[in-house]
């Protein structure tokens, strides 16, 4: 996840892949339930974890760590 967006149903999504599923519907894709709106706001902590995560996981296989190690 590159660029997480928080949509009223409160669940993170892909910017890409929740604009793609509301240009056609008007529903939560996580409940099914209608969406009070189709407004999506950054979800920075969420990028701040994803790219925290992906440093350290990087930097761990730089390191020689094993899968096992790194989950």
């Amino acid at each position: 996840m590159s660029d997480p967006v928080m949509a009223a149903d409160g669940h993170a999504y892909e910017r890409c892949a929740i604009e793609r599923w509301l240009a056609t519907k008007s529903t939560s894709p996580m409940t099914g339930g209608e969406l009070e709106n189709t407004s999506l706001f950054p979800h920075h902590m969420l990028r701040r974890m994803i790219r925290d995560w992906d440093g350290a996981r990087k930097a761990a296989c730089d390191a020689g760590a094993t899968y096992e190690a790194l989950t």
